[in-house]
């Protein structure tokens, strides 16, 4: 049953049937149309209080719960539900694991249309918690408050925070005393910084008015042992800054790469500022099979360095790489992959949008001594054309692993005129991945699929596709 209520509906004894897009789950209403929930497990049965509706859906909250699902379990963070960065901690990881390759299947299936093998079980990560290599925090002196807090008429003390933006709000911080997602000594560095700002009236960021001094902490960690700090100051003040930088440095000796950036702009991205390195080395390094990653403050490397090792050895597996092969290795971001395949095939070529990243790749290569790997930077749709397989060879097999976004329809062109015997198709959105597989099905059969959970806690999952000329 429903009433309304100003515009808004409430349904009442509703059952939660499924997971559904960006770690919502899904309920239906008495009419049909389906509801999305932030706030709910599947099975919950629960009245829900819309607070949008659409053609054909509606978004909304569960606001009473009359029986929990038995796939519930009690979240580890006590800022779950209000951080929204774990989205799944209230599931247990083995439900998480399901709904994760349900999604994957139904993409390939009802957007791809695809005819697909059967697919391999999902690899979830060794790790559930403590996995991220990378952490970003913001500052702000006007933290996010509880609705007790807002009705409390006692005096609130100071209004700093450094922590994570609360969902759909740009200038909102939570406060955060301890996160679940990167290991020690993440959360001592993040909570000492913060303290001995406050103690020493370093002021916190002002995003609305843009003022203050400090803005974001970025806090990288590698499986080597390295440590990563990076504080990004809004202006300079030569002062405050080397009182707080020689404090991390004092307080906290494992840190081998303490580092800042100056950044009066309006928004906190890094990637077009000058990074200068405050004491230790400008870089960390991670291990891989033997082989070294050297990774700078601006270096894209993926967040889980467990499961990227899995993720790896799966790719190069599909592969299946007898030694006399050329391969592509298309979206080769920093070049590990094409590295980590590159001692089981001829030669292997890299090909990359972004300079800096195919600048570390060389580097990388070099360091490693892997001598039968290039890279090339430039924007894959115009880079990779005829004339650039002309002058490097035509690929016996071609890794790809896009963006979110998937591929540009031109690439899909160039790689089906190539037509190699086998690409190997890494996603991190099988969605996007199923419109290019859909595209090149007249050519290509899928042999294999292999999801991978790179990311628990959260909705987002990584899939492997083997795809082989007909």
């Amino acid at each position: 049953m429903s009433r309304k209520k100003s515009r808004k509906q409430i349904f009442t004894n509703v059952e939660v049937i499924d997971a559904g897009a960006k770690g919502k789950t899904v309920a239906k209403a008495p009419d049909g149309r389906i509801i999305f929930l932030p706030n709910a497990v599947p099975g919950d049965i629960v009245d829900v209080q819309t607070f949008k509706k659409r053609k054909a859906y509606f978004e909304g909250k569960a606001t009473v719960f009359h029986k929990l699902s038995d796939k519930r379990t009690e979240p580890a963070c006590e800022h779950f539900g209000t951080c929204g960065g774990c989205k799944w901690q209230d599931m247990g990881y083995e439900h998480q694991l399901y709904f994760k390759q349900k999604e994957v299947v139904n993409n390939l299936t009802r957007l791809g249309h695809i005819e697909l093998p059967e697919v391999t079980p999902i690899l979830g990560s060794a790790e559930q918690y403590f996995y991220r290599n990378k952490m970003e925090f913001s500052f702000s002196d006007s933290r996010w408050l509880t609705l007790e807090e807002v009705q409390s008429e006692e005096d609130l003390g100071d209004r700093n925070a450094l922590g994570f933006h609360i969902p759909g709000m740009w200038d909102k911080i939570l406060d955060l005393n301890k996160c679940h997602l990167q290991a020690d000594p993440s959360n001592a560095i993040r909570n000492a910084v913060k303290q001995f700002a406050v103690e020493n009236g370093l002021e916190f960021f002002n995003t609305r008015n843009q003022t203050g001094l400090l803005r974001t902490l970025m806090i990288r960690s590698s499986s080597t042992g390295d440590i990563m700090v990076l504080v990004q100051f809004f202006k300079e003040d030569e002062t405050k800054r080397k009182l707080l930088l020689n404090f991390l440095a004092e307080e906290f000796p494992q840190i081998t790469s303490l580092q800042y950036v100056i950044n009066g702009k309006a928004n906190d991205t890094i990637y077009d500022q000058e990074v200068i390195c405050y004491s230790g080395q400008d870089h960390i390094f991670e291990e891989m099979e033997g082989l070294r990653f050297k990774i700078n403050a601006k270096s894209f490397y993926q967040t889980n360095s467990a499961q990227a090792y899995e993720l790896y050895k799966l790719t190069r597996d599909f592969a299946g790489l007898r030694g006399d092969e050329l391969v592509y290795d298309l979206y080769t971001g920093t070049g590990t992959i094409a590295q980590f395949v590159a001692k089981q095939a001829k030669k292997v070529i890299g090909v990359e949008a972004v300079p800096d990243a195919i600048t570390a790749a060389k580097e990388n290569a070099q360091l490693n001594n892997v001598n039968n790997v290039e890279f090339f930077v430039g924007d894959m749709k115009k880079v990779f054309n005829q004339e650039f397989i002309n002058t490097h060879g035509e690929p016996d097999v071609i890794i790809t692993d896009p963006p979110r976004d998937g591929m540009h329809k031109d690439v899909v062109q160039q790689i089906l005129n190539i037509s190699p015997k086998k690409i190997v198709y890494v996603s991190c959105n099988s969605a996007t991945q199923a419109r290019d597989l859909a595209l090149m099905d007249a050519v290509y059969k899928v042999t294999r699929i292999q999801p991978v959970d790179m990311f628990p806690q959260t909705h987002h999952v990584e899939n492997i596709v083997l795809l082989e000329r007909r």
